[in-house]
């Protein structure tokens, strides 16, 4: 019903930027937030950064002022700016959405996960 495809990920030297996009695409009702999450190789999954449908927005203390998530609304697409990669960055980079769907009814929001976006840094 609802796909998160990401797109943006590859490899950067230390320093070098980089971003990162989410389109959300099906029968879409509303996007209600968004978030970034990654999981380094055998590293536990973290919370990089979420965007209400307000336009709030949160980030990890690893990439305050370094890290900046947008959102355009109209078209349900999710934007990462990533400034200043350290080597602690690499990590596969995954979508989240809060979405409801369009039907008959009113429904609740679900949650939706992409497949993930590769981000290697090197020296």
């Amino acid at each position: 019903q609802v796909q998160l495809v990401e797109s943006g990920g590859g490899l950067v030297r230390a320093g070098g930027s980089l971003s990162l996009s989410c389109a959300a695409t099906g029968r879409i009702q509303s996007v209600h937030h968004m978030a970034w999450y990654r999981q380094p190789q055998e590293k536990q999954l973290e919370l990089v950064a979420t965007i209400t449908s307000s336009g709030s927005t949160t980030y990890a203390d690893s990439v305050k002022g370094r890290f900046t998530i947008s959102m355009d609304s109209t078209k349900n697409i999710t934007y990462l700016h990533m400034s200043t990669l350290k080597p602690e960055d690499p990590a596969d980079y995954i979508c989240n959405a809060d979405a409801t769907v369009l039907g008959p009814t009113s429904s609740s929001p679900r949650e939706y996960w992409g497949e993930g976006t590769l981000v290697t840094v090197s020296a």
